[in-house]
């Protein structure tokens, strides 16, 4: 558990000399405590008081990366049991599951091509694993070499087979693949294997007492870098244990679960599966194998990936400033609305599927919806009026009109005033802007 703010007080030198930037040690410490701050804004602190805040400081699930460059899967390094505490920091990584008996090649380029995007925001799968399901050492060797050839995606080569998977190692260990698994039977050659390509290591037991153990065991080899799977079984069954490990990792700081875990689906409906790694994904999977891979499958579940970690306290928004839509002209609409990411993109496909050239000012309301924004005193026609002059519209546009949304069309009159534009009120569902400009421009 993090230090509290006295904790780390006590072991601060107390001359409130004021060189961190901070008046005095207390107030460096609450500050510290909530990560405002950097222990190294101190020069006073003492090399001793220094390894203890430093190590108590320490996430208490280690960070552990898969891949690399810009294919890099980085899972755990989390702090919180729920979200709202302060954030989740490292998104699930989906793997899709493949296998060497299959058609290697076709299957992977599929995977490798789905994206997507929504809300100006670029979703996709994140690994591959590649199962030893032939049982043939060499064959898996094949298909490894086939899918590092097909993408740059980083895989997981599952296996207990040593032979088979140090093959399959060796043309891919640039990659910096997770090697699943290590058991009871056979963890001494798969850490030491692990160990000599400095890769990660996924360790396997359904018994959390006895994957404790077998952790502990790892460790004493020399090897860290590590990820946790309690089994396929029973969604509640695996429910319970993410939990469980994620729990003493953080509020016990048990050592041997301080690791980030892997979690496979077994559902053989897709629907049901999507919705079974939808759990996982809430509690507590730093990676998911799925076997659906079809875009319409998967969407669901990368967009509740991306809103679970989002930071609560900053929703995700645009740039405030003016978008044009099309080839925009002088006398073009004028759309307003605010720069919450949702909002804004709602907007911006209304308004393309008017297929009318249209500007939309997106003003800074801090990322929060109209109505929120409103509210807050945020969206206001002081607010828009500041927005218009900073884009310079009166330069842009010659009719000096502006569109703002129904659901404000109270700001009207105040915003009229204010900008010295002409104020019309539009839909107050963006789904109605085409129907609207059409009649507005009939």
């Amino acid at each position: 558990m993090a230090l509290t703010g006295l904790e780390i007080f006590k072991q601060l030198p107390k001359k409130n000399c004021g060189e961190c930037g901070v008046p005095t040690c207390l107030a460096f410490a609450m500050a510290l405590a909530s990560g405002k701050v950097s222990l190294d804004a101190c020069p006073y602190v003492a090399e001793e008081a220094k390894e203890v805040l430093e190590s108590a400081s320490k996430p208490p699930i280690k960070l552990v990366k898969i891949g690399t460059g810009k294919q890099l899967a980085e899972i755990g390094d989390e702090t919180e049991l729920f979200r709202h505490d302060k954030r989740f920091f490292h998104p699930t990584a989906l793997a899709i599951a493949v296998k060497d008996s299959e058609d290697v090649t076709t299957k992977i380029k599929y995977i490798d091509d789905l994206r997507f995007e929504r809300a100006g925001l670029q979703y996709q799968v994140d690994l591959v694993a590649l199962y030893n399901d032939s049982g043939d050492p060499a064959q898996f060797e094949a298909a490894v070499e086939a899918a590092m050839q097909a993408t740059e995606l980083p895989p997981i080569l599952i296996t207990e087979d040593v032979v088979a998977i140090k093959k399959a190692l060796e043309v891919c260990a640039e990659r910096n693949p997770l090697l699943y698994t290590a058991t009871t039977d056979n963890y001494i050659q798969m850490a030491e294997l692990a160990k000599s390509k400095a890769v990660p290591l996924a360790v396997y037991d359904e018994n959390l007492e006895e994957l404790a153990q077998l952790v502990k065991k790892i460790t004493k080899l020399g090897h860290n870098e590590l990820v946790l799977d309690s089994g396929q079984r029973e969604t509640h069954r695996v429910l319970a244990d993410l939990t469980q490990i994620r729990r003493l990792a953080i509020k016990k700081k048990y050592r041997p679960f301080g690791y980030p875990t892997i979690a496979f689906t077994n559902k053989d409906n897709p629907q049901e599966e999507i919705v079974q790694a939808g759990v996982y994904l809430s509690k507590y999977a730093g990676i998911i194998v799925l076997n659906a891979y079809e875009k319409q499958q998967l969407l669901p579940l990368l967009t509740w990936r991306q809103n679970l970690y989002t930071d609560p306290q900053k929703p995700i928004q645009v740039e405030a400033k003016l978008y044009a839509i099309g080839g925009v002209g002088e006398h073009s609409p004028v759309y307003c609305t605010t720069n919450f990411s949702l909002t804004y993109f709602i907007v911006k496909g209304e308004v393309e599927n008017s297929r009318i050239p249209s500007y939309i000012l997106a003003v800074d309301t801090g990322g929060t919806s109209v109505l929120t924004a409103y509210a807050d005193g945020k969206f206001t026609a002081e607010t828009i009026t500041k927005a218009m002059k900073d884009a310079g519209l009166d330069d842009k546009v010659k009719e000096r009109k502006i569109i703002i949304p129904g659901q404000v069309a109270i700001l009207k009159g105040k915003l009229e005033e204010e900008s010295g534009w002409e104020v019309i009120v539009g839909p107050r569902e963006a789904a109605g802007i085409p129907k609207f400009v059409k009649n507005l421009f009939a």
